[in-house]
C-alpha cells in the first residue's frame, strides 16, 4: 500500500470502526475535532442536538471557539463575551499562590475582584486558541518519497517550517506541525496566543481544595474546583503584552451556561486539551511501569511528601510557599499508585498479551518482538530521564536556581548579558517567596538518597555515589553542600545581582551546588537524553506499524489516537459505577455530602463559617435542582486525562454543565487501559460554581455577565 492509500486507509478505517461499535465501546477515546464526522450519528444517537460543524469550524463561529488551552497545561472555557474564563483552581493555583501572602493570603479566603480594576495581573500566562487543524500528511508524505533516515527526517523539518511559514506569516497566528499516532497522521495547527491574563475570583481552599489530598482521585467528590480569569486584548481584539489600556477580550463563543444540571444518563461531551495517553504501551512495557517505574517515581515523591508537608506544618508562611509545590508533587504520585491498583486488578497484562498473541498470529507480524527487543535497551534509560525529573525538577528549587546564573558565570555580554541580569533580579523575590534554605536542604538529602537507590547503575553520573558514600549519606553530604554554597542565601545573592561585579561571578562556577547541578545536566543531556531519544523514535516508529496493523487486522475493533495535548473531544453520559463488589456509586454528589464530611479544624475537611451557614440553612438561591438540592460534583464515562483539567464539560446543546478536574481512583489507569465500566471523569456541576460566586462570595456581577440558559433556550450557538 503507498503513503497516500495508507493515509486515506487510516481514515476509513476510524471510519468503518465508529461508524459500527455500539453505545458501550463509544465512550472510549479522545476525538481529532476533524474528524467528528465520524461520529456525528452515534454521538446524535446519544443525545447531541448539535452537527460536528457545530462543534468544530474554521468557516464560523463554533464551539471550539471557547475552548482555551491554559498557560499550556490546562484547559479553560469562556463564559461571557467580555473574556470571562472559567478554569480549575488547580489550573490557576500558581498565579492564586504568587498573588498570596500571609497578610494578604487568597489561598486561604479567596478572591473577588468587584470591577476590572481590581483583577490582578499574572506576568507569563497565556490562553492560547486554536484557529485552525490542517492534514498535511499527504503533503509530508510526497516530498518524502525515496527518502530514509536523516535525509527523510531533514526534508520533514523543512517542509513542516514551509508548511508553517505558509500559514502564519503576515497574520499574527503561530503554528506547528504535530506528529499523531506515532507520525502515520501529521495536521498543522494555527493558534491565537493572548498574554494579557488577569486573575478575577478564586474560592477559598476550603472550597477549591476541599477534600485535600485524602479525596484526591477519590470518589464521591464535593470539591469545587474552579478559579475565574479574564483574557485581555488590544483596541482592535487582538492579543498584546500587559497594558493599562488593553480591555476585555471578545471571543468568537463563549459558552451558555446551564441552570438545568445534569441527571443519570444525560449525553456530556468535555473539550479540551488531553495531554498524554499511552494506549499501545505492549505487555513488557505496561509490565515495567507495574513493577519498576512507577514504584520508583512513587518512592522518589514519598521522601518529597514527607519533607514538604512536615514543614507546611509548622508555619503559616511556609504553608503557603509551598502550597502549590505540594500540589503538584502530591497529584501524579496519587494517581500512579492508583494506576498501579487499575492495572493489576483489570489484568492488563492478560489483556495486551492476549491482544498481541492475536495479532501475531493473524497478521503474522513481528512488530511485538521488534518492540520488547528495543524496550530492554530503552527501559535503564527511560528510569534515569524519570529519577532526572524527580530530583532535579520537583526536588530542591535551589538546583534549578543556581543553573539560572550560568550565563553570568561563563560570562555572556551584551544585550544577552542585561536581559539574563533584569530577569534574574526581576525574579529574585518571587523565587525566594517559595524557597526556605532548611526545607530545600531536607529535599537534597532525601532525594539523592533515592535518587541513587534507583538509578540504574551504568548510569549514574561518575563519582556521585562515591561523594556521597564518602560524607557519610545523603544527610551529611547535603549538610555540607549547602555549608559551602552560597546559593541558598538570599542576602549574599541579592548583594551579588545588585553589584553586578564579573569577578563574583566567575567564582561561582566553584561553587559546590552550582557543580553539582551542572554536573546532573550534562550527564543527562550526553548520556541520558540522546540515547533516550534515539530509542524513543525507534519505539515510535515500530508503535506506528503496531497501530497500523492493528487497525488493519481487526478492523471492527476500536483503536483510537492517543492523546497529545492537541485539541480533543470524548463523549459519553453522566454514569455512576460500581468498581468493586458490593459498592455502588451514585452518579451525582449533594452538598449534604460537604456537610457530612466536614470536620473543624481539620486541613482537608473545615470550613468557612459563612460557608457552613448558608448549606445549613440551604440558601441555595437559583442554583438548587428540582428537589432542592445543591449539587455539587457528578460523574461521567468521558475518556479524559491530565490536561482536561478544566475542560468545559457540555450537554447536548453546547451548554456548560460543569468544568471537568479529575478522574476517580479507579479510573487512573485509563492513559494504559480504558475499562467502560469502571473509568470515570470527575466534574464540578456549573450550578455549584454559580452559588459559590453568587451566593457565598457575593460577585454576582460575574454572573450577571454570563449567558444563563435553561431547558427552554435554543443551542448554544443560537
Amino acid at each position: 500500500m503507498n503513503k497516500r492509500n495508507l493515509h486515506l486507509g487510516f481514515l476509513l478505517t476510524m471510519a468503518m470502526v465508529w461508524l459500527g461499535v455500539n453505545t458501550a465501546q463509544s465512550k472510549e477515546g479522545m476525538w481529532i475535532p476533524t474528524l467528528l464526522e465520524v461520529v456525528e450519528d452515534d454521538m446524535q444517537a446519544m443525545g447531541l442536538k448539535l452537527s460536528a460543524e457545530d462543534i468544530y469550524s474554521i468557516n464560523h463561529s463554533s464551539l471550539k471557539d471557547a475552548v482555551v488551552h491554559f498557560n499550556g497545561g490546562c484547559t479553560a472555557e469562556m463564559v461571557s463575551s467580555r473574556g470571562l474564563m472559567l478554569t480549575n483552581q488547580q489550573c490557576g493555583y500558581d498565579q492564586i499562590q504568587q498573588q498570596s501572602s500571609v497578610d494578604n493570603d487568597l489561598l486561604t479566603h479567596g478572591f473577588w475582584a468587584m470591577n476590572l480594576s481590581e483583577e490582578l495581573a499574572n506576568p507569563g500566562v497565556t490562553a492560547t486558541f486554536i484557529d485552525r487543524i490542517e492534514d498535511v500528511t499527504r503533503r509530508l508524505s510526497r516530498v518524502c518519497v525515496g527518502l530514509s533516515g536523516e535525509e527523510r527526517e531533514k526534508r520533514m523539518k523543512e517542509e513542516m517550517a514551509l508548511i508553517v511559514k505558509e500559514a502564519t506569516e503576515g497574520t499574527g497566528l503561530d503554528g506547528r506541525v504535530v506528529t499523531f499516532d506515532f507520525g502515520n497522521m501529521h495536521c498543522l495547527i494555527t493558534t491565537r496566543v493572548f498574554k494579557d491574563v488577569r486573575l478575577v475570583g478564586a474560592p477559598p481552599s476550603a472550597v477549591g481544595k476541599f477534600g485535600g489530598d485524602a479525596d484526591n482521585w477519590v470518589w464521591p467528590r464535593h470539591t469545587g474546583d474552579f478559579s475565574v480569569f479574564r483574557i485581555y486584548a488590544d483596541l482592535q481584539n487582538n492579543p498584546a503584552e500587559y497594558s493599562d489600556d488593553n480591555v476585555p477580550y471578545r471571543p468568537a463563543h463563549h459558552f451558555p451556561v446551564s441552570l438545568d444540571g445534569v441527571q443519570e444518563g444525560d449525553f456530556t461531551m468535555v473539550f479540551g486539551f488531553p495531554g498524554r495517553t499511552e494506549q499501545y504501551l505492549t505487555s513488557d512495557a505496561v509490565e515495567h511501569v507495574i513493577t519498576r517505574l512507577n514504584p520508583m517515581r512513587i518512592a522518589m515523591r514519598d521522601e518529597a511528601l514527607a519533607v514538604i508537608n512536615s514543614a507546611r506544618a509548622t508555619s503559616d508562611e511556609l504553608r503557603i510557599a509551598y502550597a502549590s509545590k505540594q500540589s503538584s508533587v502530591a497529584n501524579a504520585w496519587k494517581k500512579w499508585k492508583g494506576q498501579n491498583r487499575g492495572l493489576t486488578e483489570l489484568h492488563a497484562l492478560d489483556v495486551k498479551r492476549n491482544l498481541e498473541a492475536r495479532l501475531t498470529l493473524t497478521s503474522g507480524t513481528t512488530v511485538i518482538d521488534d518492540i520488547a527487543a528495543v524496550n530492554a535497551t530503552y527501559f535503564p534509560y527511560l528510569e534515569a530521564r524519570s529519577l532526572f525529573i524527580e530530583w532535579v525538577y520537583y526536588g530542591p528549587d535551589l538546583l534549578n536556581y543556581a543553573h539560572g546564573f550560568q550565563g553570568l558565570i561563563e560570562g555572556v555580554e551584551g544585550e544577552e548579558r542585561e536581559a539574563l541580569l533584569t530577569r534574574l533580579r526581576g525574579e529574585e523575590a518571587g523565587f525566594w517567596k517559595n524557597c526556605d534554605p532548611l526545607v530545600d536542604k531536607d529535599l537534597m538529602a532525601r532525594l539523592v538518597t533515592g535518587y541513587l537507590k534507583w538509578m540504574p547503575e551504568a548510569l549514574v553520573p561518575q563519582g556521585l555515589e562515591e561523594e556521597v558514600s564518602k560524607a557519610g549519606g545523603g544527610v551529611e553530604w547535603a549538610e555540607s553542600l549547602y555549608d559551602k554554597s552560597v546559593f541558598d542565601n538570599p542576602e549574599t545573592m541579592a548583594k551579588l545581582l545588585a553589584n553586578d561585579n564579573p569577578k563574583s561571578w566567575a567564582k561561582l562556577e566553584k561553587d559546590p551546588m552550582y557543580q553539582l547541578v551542572e554536573k546532573l545536566r550534562s550527564h543527562y543531556f550526553t548520556e541520558i537524553a540522546p540515547q533516550y531519544g534515539q530509542l524513543r523514535q525507534e519505539i515510535d516508529g515500530l508503535s506506528a506499524a503496531y497501530t497500523r496493523s492493528l487497525r488493519e487486522t481487526f478492523p471492527e475493533e476500536v483503536f483510537p489516537v492517543d492523546a497529545n495535548s492537541t485539541l480533543r473531544l470524548t463523549y459519553g453520559k453522566v454514569e455512576g459505577s460500581a468498581p468493586y463488589d458490593g459498592m455502588q456509586y451514585n452518579a451525582l454528589s449533594t452538598s449534604r455530602g460537604i456537610l457530612q464530611k466536614y470536620i473543624p479544624g481539620d486541613p482537608d475537611f473545615d470550613m468557612p463559617a459563612r460557608l457552613v451557614e448558608l448549606l445549613e440553612t440551604r440558601q441555595h438561591g437559583q442554583y438548587a435542582d428540582e428537589s432542592g438540592d445543591l449539587v455539587v460534583c457528578f460523574t461521567g464515562s468521558n475518556h479524559t486525562t491530565g490536561g482536561n483539567s478544566g475542560s468545559p464539560a457540555l450537554n447536548g446543546m453546547g451548554h456548560l454543565v460543569g468544568i471537568n478536574f479529575d478522574r476517580s481512583w479507579e479510573s487512573t489507569m485509563s492513559d494504559i487501559l480504558f475499562d467502560p465500566s469502571r473509568c470515570r471523569n470527575i466534574m464540578v456541576d456549573i450550578r455549584y460554581v454559580l452559588w459559590v460566586i453568587d451566593v457565598y462570595a457575593g460577585a454576582g456581577h460575574l454572573v450577571d455577565e454570563m449567558t444563563l440558559v435553561n431547558s427552554s433556550s435554543k443551542s448554544g450557538l443560537e
